[in-house]
């Protein structure tokens, strides 16, 4: 792959602008939190994809073709992962029966908690990528195993949440209503957790395990630490507003998951082969690159990645369509929409 050859000021320039607009997120879902019309949703999450697309564009004036498609496609996988990250959020906010007017926060929170473990292992996977190339063996199987389970496996963390929430309110203080956006609150002059305690814990835990997935996927495409990154940080904003675009349909996107364990398995013989390609392993060849491994090329990635959330979502969408048991997508939109206290703010 050819290095990466962007102006320093670029690169810096992108991680404070991108920081401010975080921040800028974070501080507006805490301070006015409320229920985002459809119309207020959909503006956010298309001014985050124009942004990517226009973060995507200055990366081909200012650098080459070859890694601004290495981001798109990078982008694009991550965004879908990210997706399915949602599905979770919906479960986790409807068993501890979060209040609306609320989630946004909470939301906003949980997508920070995401970047600051998918940064961590950012930094640990180049460091191991640079020292040990071999990593790309287990990238790939283990991204093929998880295309597995993503497909035809049982997903056991709700088990493992439930117990350690079990764990938790039997040692911890919880009272089991919450106080608006408190995470501490008195009851009968004591001191005790709101269940907002549980909320950020559950939706911490789900982090952790997706960025686990995440990470080696979108080294299957780059291995830029700065692509890696942006990648991850355009995937993640706009989450928020998605999360209440979809709505009741999120859970209704039947085929979505198919179409993201096509995705990962296809990453994952990528990673195979470019191991193969690059194999230094004494046992392997005898320590020789294996020279009819093909290298899958950007372009492929790319039509792949695109092919199969469309065919997915299509898919789904169809379903819902003529499946009489599950309700019509602009009936659902149209269903969503709040009430005209919820539509103030931004």
């Amino acid at each position: 792959m050819s290095s990466l050859n962007l102006p320093v000021w670029f690169e810096i320039g992108s991680y404070a602008v991108l920081g401010i607009i975080l921040l800028a997120d974070l501080v507006l879902a805490y301070k006015r939190p409320h229920l985002p019309s459809t119309r207020e949703s959909s503006l956010w999450v298309a001014f985050y994809v124009v942004l990517a697309l226009v973060f995507a564009a200055l990366m081909l004036l200012l650098g080459d073709a070859e890694h601004a498609g290495q981001f798109i496609a990078g982008w694009l996988t991550e965004y879908s992962l990210s997706i399915d990250n949602l599905f979770v959020f919906v479960i986790i906010m409807a068993s501890f029966k979060v209040p609306k007017k609320y989630q946004q926060e909470i939301l906003m929170v949980g997508i920070i908690l995401a970047l600051i473990f998918r940064g961590v292992f950012i930094v640990l996977g180049a460091a191991i990528i640079e020292n040990f190339s071999a990593i790309f063996y287990l990238f790939g199987l283990f991204l093929v195993y998880t295309a597995y389970t993503q497909a035809f496996g049982k997903d056991h963390s709700d088990e493992q949440e439930s117990r350690l929430i079990t764990f938790l309110r039997r040692h911890v203080k919880i009272t089991n209503e919450f106080d608006g956006n408190k995470m501490r609150t008195v009851v009968d002059g004591h001191r005790t957790f709101t269940p907002l305690l549980l909320v950020f814990i559950a939706i911490g835990t789900t982090d952790i395990l997706f960025a686990l997935d995440s990470i080696p996927a979108i080294f299957g495409i780059t291995t830029s630490p700065f692509i890696v990154f942006t990648a991850n940080i355009f995937a993640l904003m706009g989450l928020r507003q998605l999360y209440f675009l979809l709505g009741d349909l999120i859970d209704r996107l039947v085929y979505l998951k198919y179409g993201i364990a096509f995705i990962l398995g296809f990453i994952g013989v990528k990673l195979f082969l470019h191991a193969l390609h690059e194999n230094e392993l004494p046992f392997i060849n005898g320590g020789e690159h294996v020279d009819w491994a093909p290298e899958i090329g950007t372009l492929a990635s790319l039509l792949v990645i695109i092919g199969s959330m469309s065919v997915a979502t299509l898919a789904s969408v169809i379903k819902i369509r003529r499946d009489p048991n599950l309700p019509d997508p602009a009936v659902v939109a149209a269903g969503d929409q709040p009430t005209d206290d919820s539509r103030s703010g931004s």
